[in-house]
């Protein structure tokens, strides 16, 4: 195989893997394209933007003054975890709230949210989780 068509067979990988649901694209995101200025993305796909996985809004042409970090109307940060590892709590938004069943780790506590798009904490909102170990 060249090294052509192997480049042209990792953009297939690539366009594919950024389609999945998240929780391929959060085990995969060397399989993610990494987010640049210049490039049309299209709503719903995934991308990479310093490590990161972030899903696509709403399909825009990315500029340089709208990296994903600092473009929470264009891209939600991935927080779906690997289902064998309880992440750390993190802030969401309405873009990538948890839902029924995800477990976090807050305050040393491990706890699993009992509503879909949770995005308070356990301390602001205990109804909406429970302590699970």
């Amino acid at each position: 195989m060249t090294r052509e068509r192997a480049m042209q067979l990792r953009a297939v990988i690539m366009n594919a893997v950024s389609k999945e649901d998240d929780v391929v694209a959060f085990e995969n995101p060397s399989l993610l394209p990494e987010w640049k200025p210049d490039v049309n993305f299209e709503a719903g796909r995934k991308i990479v933007y310093f490590g990161v996985v972030y899903k696509v809004l709403q399909t825009h042409t990315s500029q340089i003054s709208w990296p994903p970090d600092m473009a929470p109307s264009l891209f939600a940060r991935v927080l779906i975890p690997d289902e064998d590892v309880i992440p750390d709590w993190e802030q969401p938004d309405s873009t990538n709230p948890y839902m029924t069943g995800d477990k976090v780790r807050y305050n040393g506590v491990v706890y699993e949210s009992l509503i879909d798009n949770n995005i308070w904490s356990p301390e602001a909102y205990p109804a909406g989780w429970r302590v699970v170990e």
